[in-house]
């Protein structure tokens, strides 16, 4: 009798498989259905604590990296998102952390290097088109952004045709295409500069040295109680550790001059001129993430993200070499960033938790 309800069970079982099986293709459409209705629902705030919320749409750099979309930090300040650069890959990592360019209320810029900037005309782009905004995106930056947002609005001007003609008015409004730029003067050695400020939310911009992408500028914004600063593209810099003292959290790009020189190496053997100068060039305006680690010591920051990723790190093995003795030389966690990592800073308390949200 046992024998019998056994195999009249699994008989049961292997209906329902089968019977799933061939209805998976159904199943799938429902479930995308269901996650559809879910995702445009959702605002980037939804699950997150009041407070003030960093993540990377793109902890890379120039150099390919499977793993790693162009530069790009992302704040949620409360419920009101600011994107900070905008590299390669990173506006489509920003919809997948349910972060859509639709909801994005500012762009700030930190320089104009070429995988800083790469993505910004497509954030824009989708701003208008999935938002339906009837006013341009606003776009921060320090002397220099009128031409970087006046030519990408020339380069995507017969896309804004194509849009209007087939979605209409209506839906695109032509008002909101492209964006508006919003120059403001910095100085090394001059008090960061102010750009908005609110009862809860301040947002400034200083100096950094990345000489001769200059200017150069890293942010530090507050909310509620809570301070984040974020480098830019920098080498060790006074002003950075200024800003940073005493900040719940330092996000800053990193080089390690040991990786890089293993690269510089590698293309000396293959005799590839251009490579050796390239990669000696470049670690004279970056930062090693030891030294960043003694920067961080020094000015007390609580957590250390890195990020603008040189070189690429394919395998987590690489991350211990990467930092070196960072760990040793700075008490507080340090993070080699990769996309997705978010560092949450709840309002009201000394609170930081780290989430992935691409994964």
């Amino acid at each position: 009798m046992l024998k019998r309800t056994v195999l009249a069970l699994l008989g049961l079982v292997v209906l329902a498989l089968s019977a799933a099986w061939l209805l998976r293709g159904e199943i799938a459409l429902r479930v995308m259905a269901r996650t559809m209705d879910r995702n445009l629902a959702a605002t980037p705030s939804d699950g997150l604590p009041d407070g003030l919320h960093v993540a990377l749409c793109g902890s890379g750099s120039p150099m390919p990296d499977p793993i790693r979309a162009g530069p790009c930090t992302a704040v949620l300040a409360g419920d009101r998102l600011f994107v900070f650069d905008a590299g390669s890959g990173s506006v489509r990592n920003l919809t997948l952390m349910g972060m859509p360019p639709a909801r994005v209320e500012r762009v700030f810029l930190t320089h104009f290097h070429s995988d800083h900037i790469d993505g910004l005309g497509e954030l824009m782009l989708q701003r208008w088109a999935g938002g339906g905004t009837k006013s341009p995106t606003p776009v921060h930056g320090p002397s220099g952004v009128e031409t970087v947002v006046g030519g990408l609005m020339t380069a995507y001007g017969p896309d804004r045709g194509y849009r209007i003609a087939h979605h209409g008015e209506a839906v695109v409004p032509p008002s909101g295409f492209g964006g508006v730029a919003l120059p403001f003067p910095v100085a090394e050695g001059q008090a960061p500069v102010l750009l908005i400020d609110e009862p809860d939310l301040k947002i400034r911009a200083f100096a950094v040295d990345h000489a001769p992408a200059s200017p150069a500028v890293g942010y530090i914004v507050e909310y509620k109680g809570r301070r984040a600063v974020i480098s830019g593209d920098t080498d060790i810099t006074a002003s950075v550790e200024q800003a940073a003292r005493g900040a719940d959290l330092l996000v800053h790009e990193a080089l390690s001059l040991r990786l890089v020189g293993l690269q510089k190496a590698a293309a000396e053997r293959a005799g590839r001129a251009n490579l050796v100068k390239i990669f000696g060039d470049i670690t004279d305006y970056h930062a090693d993430p030891e030294a960043i680690a003694a920067l961080a010591e020094r000015a007390k920051v609580r957590y250390l993200l890195l990020t603008h990723i040189v070189p690429p790190l394919p395998l987590r093995a690489l991350e211990g070499p990467f930092l070196g003795d960072s760990r040793r030389i700075y008490g507080g966690p340090v993070r080699v960033g990769r996309d997705g990592d978010m560092i949450s800073l709840p309002a009201g308390s000394t609170e930081i938790r780290h989430s992935n949200r691409l994964r």
